[in-house]
């Protein structure tokens, strides 16, 4: 799996026009009760507490507020407080740990390894930097299976990150299906990002797992409470004998 994919044509030399299923990565393709989110939500208000020397109350709400505003914390620290982000991945991020969460799942293995790649590249779509994405991928032992990957890169500024509309296009420039938005399926247990990743065009499978609140407005045209109900939602995309 390469951070970005470059090669535009298939094995025969013709045109590479094949649909491409954005995977998100966190508390998507591992489930939320891992309880990563929350072990992650912690660590942020560390950080939020320390570094803004702020009341723990005001660190975990202005943690909500850059969240909620921005659709990452790290964006709202950036901004408004000239915080390193490579050095927030450090104590943040890159601190969880992981090795202990995190597990092989052989039905999403299988779930993955049914997906007709002759008629579709997989492709992750994050908004964590590179090396936690990429821990998470190789815990769950899916690397094989995406042809690359698009992440919110915290060494650049300004950041990029869903649900901004230039990170879903420089998630489809990276992937190389620029503009070709009908040929995007995505995946996603963010209301935020699967609404906009909706408004652009792009076929969205809202994930709501069981026992969290669904919405009273769904985000997307489809909303699924596990990702094997993808064989259902998306038939399309599957190997005929394996929907």
């Amino acid at each position: 799996m390469a951070a970005q994919e470059t090669n535009t044509t298939n094995g025969n030399g013709q045109p590479d026009n094949r649909i491409v299923f954005f995977f998100d990565i966190d508390n998507c393709l591992y489930p939320k009760s891992a309880k990563v989110h929350d072990r992650m939500a912690e660590l942020i208000d560390q950080y939020f507490a320390k570094h803004l020397n702020l009341p723990w109350e005001d660190a975990v709400r202005l943690h909500k507020e850059y969240y909620q505003n921005y659709g990452l914390a790290i964006e709202g620290l950036v901004r408004h407080h000239q915080i390193d982000p490579l050095e927030y991945n450090a104590k943040v991020d890159d601190a969880l740990p992981l090795d202990n969460i995190i597990k092989p799942s052989d039905s999403l293995k299988k779930l993955l390894a049914d997906i007709d790649k002759s008629k579709v590249k997989l492709w992750l779509f994050t908004n964590a930097y590179i090396n936690h994405a990429r821990r998470v991928v190789k815990l769950l032992e899916i690397e094989e299976f995406f042809e690359g990957i698009t992440f919110c890169d915290y060494s650049q500024t300004p950041l990029v990150c869903k649900p901004h509309e230039d990170m879903f296009r420089k998630a489809m420039g990276e992937a190389r299906v620029d503009e070709r938005w009908e040929d995007c399926y995505f995946v996603d247990d963010s209301y935020q990002n699967c609404k906009k990743a909706q408004e652009l065009g792009w076929t969205t499978a809202h994930l709501v797992e069981e026992g969290v609140k669904p919405p009273k407005t769904p985000a997307s045209k489809y909303q699924i409470t596990t990702l094997e109900e993808l064989r259902t939602v998306f038939p399309e995309l599957f190997k005929k004998d394996e929907q």
